[in-house]
């Protein structure tokens, strides 16, 4: 699945995130950074223990100032470490986890706030042109499906397609889990004329 929209084209691709190629993956961090489950898991496991150490590092600095090592929406750029072969830079994105009720009940506010933050960070990186990134909040952070792959089209092709340049020229959305996809394509049928930019699947 492609679009191609004003400023670059939003792809929708099988596959496992930790063995892409691009200039930043995002790997959908947990308010701790401690890289413990799913994918976020992966990406520490193949980046190697000095990821684990910068992010124990971030979690010091932030509770010397009582706060959480990166609140929800926000995000924290590293080093790749051991994945320096495939990508420049590793950005720890933290969505909104479904599993924590007050989270739940803000998802459909804190799901879009996340991609723009990504997107205010993604503008002050210098040769960033290509993303690899999950569908955020999808995995074991539990966002119903169906509901966020609507939220999740819509907010990435508004933002490849809105007044101002993102910077990048590719934004590939990297799913493995069956269902999402078939929900992503179900989504994308339904409301395809009502998407910003234009259909490039099949070029």
């Amino acid at each position: 699945m492609a679009r191609t929209c004003r400023w670059g084209v939003v792809r929708v691709i099988g596959g496992e995130l930790h063995l892409q190629e691009a200039d930043a993956v995002v790997t959908p961090a947990n308010n701790r950074l401690s890289g413990r489950e799913g994918l976020d898991a992966q990406i520490h496991k193949a980046a190697g223990d000095e990821l684990r150490e910068f992010c124990r590092d971030v979690s010091v600095e932030q509770r010397k100032l009582n706060l959480p090592p990166c609140p929800v929406t926000t995000n924290v750029v590293s080093k790749p470490f051991n994945l320096k072969e495939r990508f420049k830079h590793i950005i720890h994105v933290v969505s909104p986890d479904c599993r924590r009720p007050n989270q739940d009940e803000s998802r459909r506010d804190l799901l879009p706030q996340a991609y723009h933050n990504l997107f205010d960070t993604l503008k002050g990186m210098k040769g960033v042109k290509v993303v690899m990134a999950p569908p955020l909040s999808m995995g074991v952070f539990a966002y119903p499906h169906r509901e966020g792959a609507r939220l999740t089209l819509e907010t990435l092709l508004g933002l490849m397609d809105g007044e101002e340049n993102p910077g990048i020229k590719e934004y590939n959305i990297v799913v493995k889990e069956k269902n999402f996809i078939k929900n992503m394509r179900t989504v994308y049928r339904e409301s395809e004329d009502q998407l910003p930019g234009i259909d490039t699947t099949m070029q």
